[in-house]
């Protein structure tokens, strides 16, 4: 028996220094063309992969979700992406049943717990965390647990990973308006008890003012959105930052991911990477 498990580690081992070295050929050849510096992934088909494989019903699909979203962000981190965001909860999720909303929430706040660990991808890669969305709708153990990790994590400079929870696009927003007019209120106050003339209203509330305010701050606009299951919708997800980057959707479901299909989409990035250059320069 003991004989038995030190082959099955050695193979494991073997196995595992033999993907990263093949990786990182990978790696050094993908670097003589461009590179994406923010990555950005909606992880849909959790639900669909548990009915699939007849595991636990709400938190069994995000489990397994979340080994795939660990291989994956140690894929962007070896290829020195450095921004890196995921869709991991939205607004709108909240309107499923509240058993499977607690089980994800009890999910949540135990994985978030687990970046704090010494062995965790955060400390490995010196990654900082942001978790970005309206947080105010968390409850206060998850809401204690995220400010735990970035406070943790605030001095990491590596890399930068954006956590949406409790988010949507339109939701941000309607936020960084909000936040624009009460920092210019007393500006649009004295310009309407002034004579100026009309529209010096729209110059003083511009598009950068707006972006300062935006939870997404954090990271530049994304270069990829990868969406899994094949679904071609953003789904309310970065509207406002996404009009110049590539949309890749594989067809297979979150748990299935794997790293060929990083490497495909970071191949249809330098591909149309003149194309989405010259997009950017017309925004």
């Amino acid at each position: 028996m003991f004989m038995e498990k030190w082959v099955q580690n050695l193979v494991t081992h073997l196995s595992e220094r033999l993907g990263s070295f093949s990786r990182k050929c990978i790696y050094s050849i993908l670097s003589a063309g461009p590179l994406p510096r923010h990555i950005a992934f909606i992880m849909d088909g959790n639900r669909r992969y548990a009915k699939k494989q007849n595991l636990e019903e709400g938190a069994g699909g995000h489990r397994v979700g979340f080994l795939s979203l660990m291989n994956m962000l140690g894929y962007c981190y070896e290829l020195e992406v450095k921004y890196v965001t995921i869709y991991a909860f939205s607004i709108e999720n909240f309107k499923r049943r509240p058993e499977e909303v607690q089980s994800t929430m009890q999910l949540i706040q135990e994985k978030i717990e687990g970046l704090m660990e010494k062995e965790s991808i955060v400390n490995r890669y010196g990654v900082r965390v942001h978790f970005i969305g309206n947080l105010n709708l968390l409850s206060e153990p998850v809401i204690l647990a995220a400010k735990r990790a970035m406070d943790a994590s605030k001095s990491n400079s590596k890399a930068v990973l954006s956590i949406c929870i409790a988010y949507t696009s339109t939701d941000e927003i309607v936020h960084a308006i909000e936040e624009t007019c009460e920092e210019k209120r007393d500006d649009l106050r004295i310009l309407e008890n002034s004579s100026a003339g009309s529209g010096l209203e729209e110059s003083l509330v511009g598009v950068r003012d707006i972006e300062e305010h935006m939870y997404m701050k954090v990271a530049p606009d994304p270069d990829i959105i990868i969406r899994t299951s094949g679904e071609t919708r953003l789904s309310n997800f970065l509207l406002w930052q996404s009009a110049s980057a590539l949309l890749y959707s594989p067809r297979v479901l979150w748990p299935e991911i794997g790293f060929r299909h990083l490497l495909q989409a970071v191949l249809d990035f330098q591909r149309n990477f003149s194309y989405l250059e010259n997009k950017q320069k017309q925004v």
